[in-house]
């Protein structure tokens, strides 16, 4: 007795299914990620088993796949990224979730580039994770966070912020930033070597001194 013929779709049907843009199913076409068959009409269809494929890494049985995902911003706080890193592994192991990977960078949260960031991002729009777990917000990006969630949910991803408000200590970093921000506009206004630029933003380091011993 011969088996069913495997059910095909077409290219919109296993975009719905799947989640994802005919624009990526294209890209994964061209990729060799999809396996595709012409009809005797040449219209493309897609094996059902390819549905199979490209979802069998989604969980089972209610688990939950999290990266862990820590940043500094220099490379003498390597104890506290060993910290965040074993807090959130524990966090993790409480909560019952499996730790796809832990992601890292030793970096600005201004930076866009962050190799550890950008591998997230992969993980997301794969579809290889459902949880990102962070100890605080700037850790993943010092501003616009709100976009960041809005992207990770069209993924069906969640952001878990373990901790409210980041630490009194990170107040060095956070100048770091604003000083970072400040300095491409003083260039700007003035000239990368100006000597107006360099006291404007010495100038603005001092106000932030001054505002931190107010507090």
């Amino acid at each position: 007795m011969s088996s069913e013929p495997e059910k095909l779709l077409k290219p919109s049907e296993f975009c719905e299914i799947v989640g994802i843009s005919y624009r990526t199913f294209k890209r994964w076409v061209s990729e060799g990620r999809i396996r595709v068959v012409r009809t005797p009409t040449g219209r493309i269809r897609v094996p059902y088993s390819e549905v199979t494929k490209i979802l069998g890494g989604k969980p089972s049985g209610g688990e939950v796949r999290a990266v862990i995902y820590v940043r500094v911003s220099s490379s003498d706080q390597k104890g506290d990224l060993e910290r965040q890193v074993e807090y959130l592994t524990q966090y993790c192991s409480s909560k019952g979730y499996r730790v796809v990977d832990i992601l890292s960078d030793i970096t600005s949260g201004l930076k866009t580039d962050r190799r550890g960031l950008l591998k997230l991002f992969n993980y997301i729009v794969n579809r290889q994770v459902d949880v990102v777990v962070i100890a605080y917000r700037d850790r993943l990006t010092r501003f616009d966070f709100e976009y960041l969630e809005y992207f990770f949910k069209q993924y069906g991803v969640r952001i878990e912020v373990v901790f409210g408000e980041e630490p009194r200590d990170a107040y060095q970093e956070l100048v770091e930033d604003l000083i970072e921000i400040v300095t491409p506009f003083v260039e700007k206004l003035y000239g990368m070597k100006s000597r107006k630029k360099k006291k404007l933003v010495e100038g603005f380091k001092k106000l932030l001194e001054e505002v931190e011993k107010s507090e």
